[in-house]
């Protein structure tokens, strides 16, 4: 009987090692440390989120203001800028920058236009053929009548021609000068050899040039004004008042 109470009590003694020990205390003595280190991160991640956000670099460069571009060329015709669509307001100084480049471009393709117009129908013709079995001398006098005689492969060439010019005077632009948006001056013409080839204005003084410039802006508007003028009269007969049938 002893002996059995004996080996009892061991056995109980050897499975008792193996009880897991009660963790009270330490979850009582954790806790408090666990929360501390969770609120620590919270007064981090806080301090994070109401740090400000750095200010964005100042740009190396300087666009020529609203104010220069928009001085000229000069408002003798309306005593004022006229602008009813206000325009002139929107964006940034590199808004305008662009609208003003845009403006002489077009206004230079205007005035080119306009000619070609006036000179077809003035019976003015160059010699040879416009393509295989055209001779220039067949090309009608009406303005959208001689377009439609060119074929659509010489329409082709002249987009071609145009998009080539485009992309080589920004090209030059970025690799020969100040772009028109970080500080060169709109409207200038930068592919070698298209305007000006024998440098005429190189003698000129700044002076010269501006004027040159605005003389070339308000041209251009009035090509503009003139040729939509001619599209319109030719499109729907009657529509612009003493214009001749063209």
């Amino acid at each position: 009987m002893k002996l059995s109470l004996l080996t009892f009590a061991a056995l109980a003694g050897a499975t008792s090692a193996f009880v897991p020990a009660p963790q009270a205390n330490v979850a009582r003595v954790a806790t408090p440390v666990f929360m501390a280190e969770e609120e620590a991160a919270t007064e981090e991640a806080a301090e994070e989120e109401a740090a400000p956000a750095p200010a964005p670099a100042a740009p190396t460069y300087t666009c020529m203001s609203r104010e220069a571009i928009l001085a000229e060329p000069n408002t003798i015709e309306f005593g004022q800028k006229w602008d009813p669509l206000g325009l002139s307001d929107l964006g940034s100084d590199e808004t305008i920058a662009w609208f003003r480049h845009a403006e002489v471009k077009h206004g230079r393709v205007a005035m080119a236009a306009f000619v070609g117009w006036w000179a077809v129908g003035a019976g003015l013709r160059l010699p040879g053929e416009l393509a295989t079995g055209l001779d220039f001398a067949s090309i009608p006098s009406k303005g959208l009548e001689a377009w439609d005689a060119v074929p659509g492969w010489g329409k082709a060439q002249m987009l071609l021609f145009a998009g080539l010019i485009e992309f080589h005077d920004e090209l030059f632009h970025s690799r020969r000068g100040d772009h028109y948006l970080r500080g060169g001056v709109p409207g200038k013409n930068m592919v070698p050899g298209l305007y000006d080839p024998l440098g005429f204005s190189s003698k000129k003084t700044p002076e010269q040039l501006a004027r040159g410039r605005s003389v070339e802006i308000k041209n251009g508007r009035l090509a503009m004004i003139g040729f939509a003028g001619l599209w319109a009269e030719a499109s729907i007969s009657g529509s612009v008042p003493f214009q001749p049938d063209c």
